[in-house]
């Protein structure tokens, strides 16, 4: 039903197959990246098929828009490619499978939707910023983007419409919203690139979370206290489907007076946390990522990371504390700088 817009012509046509050749997962030269691509669009076997670490890069990477990624996946679940074991496939997606419990709410703009990540509001939801909020979450809204990590884009084309269709009924449309806030990267990627590359229609106006806080700080700016810190950044994975949304990073880091290091695996080099390479089996490749990416904190001097997603804040988060940097939310970096105190997941 729904259909990738994909153009097979731009990437054979295309002179440096950037969505290969860049990878930093799989190590192709041109001439490698040209056969595995014409292998790809003739529906063939690939060993890009087998190796891709599902990091999403290779979307931003093309200088087309031309979806490289998205076909990567749409291939790999046709010929039965599982870059995770079938058990752990499955498990994941019957424990977020939707329940078919919705009910309208009356909701007060804004309105931030957590999708899955309901249980960090009770300690990122929290303070001045969120005052007069009002949060959405739960299976039934469900992104479901994850499942691009397990080659199931079937699960989100099944899934999706109807989490759309959920938010647009049961919230957006009886409480008169003009906009949804996007709590995790995640959502705001899925509405703002998945879908349209697809063709389902989002009845809505997303806003990512960094512009929600932009927006909130700006109005409390004679309250803001600089923080004297060095910061890392960890880009997630879903925010290569939306580049567009990086310089709120920087705009974020310079109004809290927080400098952002100059480190290798950052920006459009950015390594992922290695958590979903784990899930595949690789835990080689997944120890390694991550001993790259806290080594390069350290060795440019950060005293804290900053996190965007929770799944990455869960995954290395223990790891960077152990080493003296602080692992922050955005939000938490925020809140900081707004002289509240922070409280921990047990609190």
């Amino acid at each position: 039903m729904y259909q990738l817009k994909f153009d097979e012509n731009v990437c054979a046509s295309c002179a440096t197959h950037d969505c290969l050749t860049r990878c930093q997962y799989i190590k192709l030269d041109i001439e490698q990246a040209k056969e595995e691509r014409r292998k790809i669009l003739l529906g063939e076997d690939s060993r890009v098929l087998s190796e891709c670490a599902t990091c999403y890069a290779c979307e931003e990477y093309c200088p087309y828009g031309n979806h490289p990624f998205y076909q990567i996946v749409e291939l790999q679940e046709a010929r039965g490619i599982h870059p995770a074991p079938k058990p752990i496939e499955k498990q994941q997606v019957r424990m977020l499978a939707p329940e078919g419990k919705m009910d309208y709410r009356e909701l007060s703009a804004p309105v931030i939707d957590m999708c899955a990540f309901g249980m960090f509001e009770k300690f990122s939801i929290q303070g001045k910023l969120f005052d007069g909020v009002s949060t959405i979450s739960g299976n039934d809204i469900f992104c479901n983007l994850m499942y691009l990590h397990f080659a199931k884009n079937s699960v989100i084309k099944e899934r999706l419409p109807k989490a759309v269709d959920n938010i647009r009924k049961y919230y957006v449309e009886k409480n008169k919203l003009a906009e949804v806030v996007c709590f995790h990267d995640e959502c705001y990627a899925t509405f703002k690139s998945w879908a349209p590359a697809f063709g389902v229609e989002v009845p809505f106006k997303p806003v990512h979370f960094f512009e929600f806080l932009l927006r909130e700080m700006r109005e409390r700016k004679g309250e803001i206290r600089q923080l004297p810190m060095r910061v890392a950044y960890q880009r997630p994975c879903s925010n290569r489907l939306i580049p567009e949304t990086q310089p709120l990073v920087d705009e974020l880091f310079e109004l809290v007076g927080a400098e952002r290091v100059q480190r290798k695996y950052d920006r459009e080099n950015a390594l992922c946390c290695g958590a979903v390479i784990m899930t595949h089996g690789r835990d080689d490749l997944a120890e390694d990522i991550r001993k790259r990416n806290i080594d390069d904190m350290k060795e440019a001097g950060a005293t804290a990371c900053v996190f965007n997603c929770p799944y990455c804040l869960v995954a290395l988060g223990e790891a960077v504390a152990q080493e003296g940097m602080m692992p922050l939310l955005m939000s938490d970096l925020c809140r900081l700088a707004l002289g509240e105190q922070l409280k921990g997941w047990g609190e």
